[in-house]
């Protein structure tokens, strides 16, 4: 039997869970919800229906899970409760300070009304949080690590468009060798912000704005450029479409720790992503079949990737993984 599913949002997340769909086997997509009129939405999977938000109160009956594709700065923390009291539902929320809060708040709607929810997932928080737990438990006496990239990041991206003069900007945040180095030799390093990664930004601007301003505006921005080493180079276009038009990331998740006097370890999970909405698409998608199965089993709540076995996250049954995974 397929598992229902019903989008919200159709940026590039939206249409990553979509292309994960397509490659489910046990899942199908009803429809894409939108914000926007969704006559003007035309979406690639035959036979599914744009929606308005605004039916979502209706169609309780229809879906089986609503995953949310929305922002985490103001989108989810009012999405996520309120449909949440409606559907089981998923989202990636990746202000990992407010998770705590965010969590409670999806709690009560979720158990107020029987249903499921999943919060966070993705790859991190989502992978990189399951990885950095194992690591943690198996070895507590030692480190985790993270470091993400090379790749683009979304948020500062459009920081930096939202700069006067600025047209079009990507941003790539990129390890530093020595420090990934350090860090797999099993060396233990104290690391400042600045010394695990820096910034790349490639801006184009507007014609005759003021580059020196621009660079500057970027180089000090508090909470996006100013802890880092970052450096900006202004480009065509044309090179923007050429080189810059994917959406690339990872990163990786190394954990050195000890189990006695001279006995090393080190543990790493690492990801290359060609498309970052794609491969977080395909773990929401994974979650979403999860929080299905849970709550036919009578679960209800909001969850995260540390309360949820494996085996739920897969099509399989119990006796096929044991045979070929186990």
């Amino acid at each position: 039997m397929s598992i229902r599913i019903g989008i919200l949002g159709y940026g590039n997340l939206g249409r990553g869970v979509e292309a994960a769909i397509k490659n489910s086997k046990d899942a199908e997509l009803v429809g894409v919800f939108t914000r926007r009129d969704p006559a003007t939405l035309t979406i690639n999977t035959p036979g599914a229906k744009t929606f308005s938000a605004d039916d979502l109160p209706n169609m309780k009956d229809d879906l089986d899970v609503l995953i949310i594709c929305g922002g985490s700065a103001t989108d989810l923390p009012e999405m996520t409760p309120k449909y949440a009291s409606m559907f089981n539902v998923i989202d990636s929320f990746d202000t990992h300070a407010r998770i705590p809060e965010h969590f409670a708040n999806v709690d009560a709607a979720a158990k107020g009304a029987g249903k499921v929810a999943v919060i966070s997932t993705g790859w991190d928080p989502g992978m990189f949080s399951v990885n950095r737990l194992y690591s943690t438990s198996i070895l507590p006496n030692g480190q985790a690590y993270t470091f993400w990239g090379k790749g683009v990041s979304q948020g500062h991206s459009d920081a930096i468009r939202r700069i006067d003069g600025v047209k079009d900007a990507r941003q790539y945040t990129v390890p530093v060798p020595a420090a990934l180095e350090a860090v797999r030799s099993g060396k233990n390093p104290e690391l400042s912000t600045r010394e695990k990664h820096t910034r790349e930004c490639f801006v184009v601007a507007e014609e005759g704005a003021d580059l020196a301003r621009i660079e500057n505006e970027i180089k000090t921005m508090p909470n996006y450029f100013a802890d880092y080493d970052t450096t900006v180079t202004f480009i065509t276009e044309e090179e923007m479409k050429k080189n810059h038009a994917g959406l690339p990331h990872g990163g990786s998740v190394i954990y050195t720790g000890t189990t006695s006097d001279g006995v090393n370890h080190v543990v790493e999970y690492k990801l290359t992503l060609d498309s970052n909405p794609e491969f977080t698409g395909a773990v929401l998608l994974a979650y979403a079949r999860a929080a299905a199965r849970l709550n036919s089993e009578g679960v209800s709540g909001c969850k995260t990737v540390f309360d949820i076995a494996p085996a739920y996250l897969s099509p399989l049954s119990g006796e096929e993984l044991r045979a070929h995974y186990l």
